[in-house]
């Protein structure tokens, strides 16, 4: 075969990289083939997503386009599918996703946390800190996700490809990323949901209370109470008793590593219940307690659980749910009860929820069990109302390729 040959094969492949997508643009390097359009399922009304497409806009050099793989359904989403209190309809929502680099701009190098990014790297957001650039991931100063935005939660705009219930997510200059190539996708999709349990135990630790030898209430056990005692277990904290009202989670509790359970159906009045917890620590109240509903009666509860001098971490509360009754007297100061409040969670413990996913399928707890339900995009609506129906636990909207 002469030069002259060589030179149009090598010709020939290139223009079909070109044309195929995966030459590398003036704009960054991209693997294809990258489609022009993107469906996104646009949240058009209170209750009802439209599958819409958008054209895929140019990625900048600081960009990234990721495809995207799966999302889990939050109940932020829930609540904005039910009633817009964020005042957010046409939205895209989705704020657990996780998805494949296939383009990124020249200037894309490291993630957030130092780690190399390259094409096919397997990818999360968390915050979008446009207004703050000072914060990094080594940054002391703690702020959590209030300060920032979050895809999933951005009003829409021209770009549309904003949230993770999406083919593709633009992920803009300023944003964080993370390279989670390391964990399977079911342990990305539960990240997010994960990082507001690590930072509500790194809010808990802060108390001086929770130890290894701690006794541990968990009060109720969806997705976030679950995680919760995953978490704890995972710390080497053995004496952990659930309390919640559906026998099933009450079971899976028990996967995840508590060692009693109380259902609180089965006891009349905050006494019996008191004493119900009581008995599953051997005729002890518990040392540290989470309190992991919405519920202003479970919080108003959960005092009665905790002995003299013990800890308490009020989570449950990720939009306002009303008032809680309480006797400051008796619930707080006689009993000098420490209470600290944990709300989603900062950069740091975004980090540390990875090697927590580690840590847990090392141990050997069921993690990707909390996924009970999976749909397509295309079946978003009917997602959103299993959530709301309390019909299984996480559930997750997962892309096919």
């Amino acid at each position: 075969m002469d030069m002259n040959n060589i030179e149009s094969i090598v010709q020939q492949v290139l223009a079909e990289m070109r044309s195929s997508g995966s030459m590398p643009s003036a704009g960054g390097a991209s693997v294809g083939p990258i489609p022009a359009k993107s469906r996104v399922a646009m949240l058009t009304s209170t209750g009802h997503f439209d599958i819409q497409e958008y054209a895929i806009p140019e990625v900048g050099d600081d960009d990234v386009l990721v495809k995207v793989e799966g999302c889990g359904v939050c109940g932020t989403d829930a609540h904005e599918f039910k009633r817009d209190p964020f005042g957010l309809i046409p939205v895209v929502l989705g704020h657990e996703g996780t998805g494949t680099i296939v383009k990124m701009g020249k200037n894309v190098k490291k993630d957030s946390a130092g780690k190399d990014l390259h094409l096919g790297d397997k990818v999360v957001t968390c915050m979008i800190f446009k207004d703050n650039p000072d914060i990094t991931m080594f940054d002391l100063n703690k702020q959590n996700v209030g300060g920032a935005d979050v895809y999933g939660l951005l009003p829409d705009d021209d770009v549309h490809l904003n949230g993770w219930f999406a083919d593709y997510l633009l992920v803009r200059g300023g944003s964080t990323i993370f390279n989670v190539s390391d964990l399977d996708l079911d342990s990305r999709i539960l990240i997010e949901p994960c990082a507001v349990l690590i930072h509500a135990v790194e809010r808990a630790k802060t108390t001086g209370i929770l130890r290894f030898n701690s006794r541990v209430v968990v009060q109720g056990c969806g997705p976030i109470g679950l995680i919760c005692i995953a978490i704890l277990k995972t710390m080497g904290i053995q004496n952990i008793v659930a309390v919640d009202g559906e026998e099933k989670r009450l079971s899976f509790a028990k996967e995840m590593g508590a060692g009693n359970t109380v259902n609180f159906k089965d006891h009349k009045g905050i006494e019996a219940l008191t004493e119900a917890v009581k008995n599953a620590f051997g005729g002890y109240l518990a040392d540290f307690a989470f309190q992991c509903t919405g519920s202003p009666v479970a919080h108003s509860n959960i005092y009665k659980f905790i002995r003299n001098g013990g800890g308490l971490c009020e989570l449950g509360f990720f939009i306002n749910g009303g008032d809680a009754t309480i006797n400051p007297h008796f619930d707080i100061c006689s009993k000098e009860i420490t209470t600290v409040g944990s709300w989603v969670y900062t950069l740091r413990d975004y980090a540390t929820t990875f090697d927590f996913l580690k840590s847990a399928k090392d141990i050997g707890l069921p993690m990707s069990k909390l996924i009970t339900h999976r749909f397509p995009l295309e079946k978003i609506n009917e997602a959103l109302e299993t959530n709301l129906a309390m019909e299984g636990l996480k559930i997750a909207i997962v892309i096919n390729s």
